[in-house]
């Protein structure tokens, strides 16, 4: 069963456990003051243990796209020499 954050009239906040087809409360149960339930953030996700990260998902250090990077702009180096070359020809 959910747990509900609520806000009395007063500014004062309480957690009520409800079922999620139940209407929400309209007065507090211990004070007889108006309530607002309040939407929460969540729980949000914890992984446990040590090293989950490191272990299973870490990328590898070793990158070959460092050295094609360079060939790379080796090649548009020649590509714009070579069309330069073209034009001089005209």
């Amino acid at each position: 069963m959910p747990t509900y954050d609520y806000k009395r009239e007063d500014g004062t906040t309480f957690e009520y456990q409800q079922r999620i087809t139940e209407e929400p409360l309209k007065v507090c149960p211990t004070t007889g003051q108006p309530v607002k339930r309040l939407i929460s953030g969540g729980a949000g996700l914890v992984f446990k243990g040590s090293g989950f990260y490191l272990t299973d998902y870490a990328r590898k250090t070793s990158c070959p796209s460092s050295k094609g990077d360079s060939g790379e702009s080796g090649s548009s180096k020649k590509s714009s020499s070579s069309s330069s070359d073209s034009s001089s020809s005209d």
